[in-house]
């Protein structure tokens, strides 16, 4: 509709300033309707994976490499308290660090011994992002992964749904510090032919998410 008035007004050369108005006030009562969807459907994408950043944890291995230093350099796997064993610094912590801060703290403990370390720390092998689903599944359990994976990529792992499950009433538990937040994912909807509204995501997990099927 705004789309042919705006053509129709910049081709007409006698278009008089009222309805230039007019036009205006139209399109800025639109813009707010179409910010808030936008809005919305930005929240339902932040639920996975754009709020996620990768922290190393128990069990990954690591490679730490300081230039021109091979006595020090090494590769290193987390140990379950969530620290890694280097010359020098003796035990440092690694788990609930992103690989760049935990290159910046090794970088900065070397200045004692050295004069400019230059520290890289890379993941080999991830081995903490594990995620659990339970309830009713056909292979219920707790899956290592290499990789983000989706809420329906899990439930692939544990071997779909059973004809017992309620579609309704699936939800992510994630721990955020003290507390455990509850995240609904409307399977119903997102796998429905019906539901043309596009508002249902199927989100990326985190490391330690349970899937709940009721």
């Amino acid at each position: 509709m705004i789309g042919p008035m705006l053509f129709s007004l910049h081709r007409s050369r006698r278009c008089h300033p009222l309805a230039r108005v007019g036009l205006a006030l139209m399109v800025a009562g639109v813009g707010p309707c179409l910010s808030q969807e936008t809005q919305a459907l930005e929240a339902n994408h932040r639920t996975g994976e754009h709020e996620y950043e990768y922290l190393i944890g128990p069990g990954d291995l690591l490679e730490v490499a300081v230039w021109d230093n091979t006595a020090i350099s090494r590769t290193v796997p987390v140990r379950p308290d969530g620290k890694i064993s280097l010359p020098l610094l003796h035990d440092v912590q690694a788990a609930g660090r992103t690989p760049m801060q935990l290159q910046e703290l090794i970088n900065q403990s070397l200045t004692t011994y050295i004069e400019t370390p230059a520290v890289s720390v890379i993941v080999k092998e991830v081995h903490s992002f594990k995620v659990s689903v339970i309830g009713q599944v056909k292979t219920p359990g707790r899956f290592e992964l290499a990789g983000h994976a989706t809420v329906l990529d899990v439930l692939a792992m544990a071997g779909g749904l059973t004809e017992f499950a309620d579609r309704g009433r699936i939800v992510i538990l994630r721990q955020e510090e003290t507390l455990t937040k509850q995240i609904p994912f409307a399977y119903d909807k997102l796998v429905s032919r019906n539901d043309s509204s596009g508002s249902q995501t199927n989100f990326f997990l985190q490391p330690n998410d349970i899937i709940v099927v009721r």
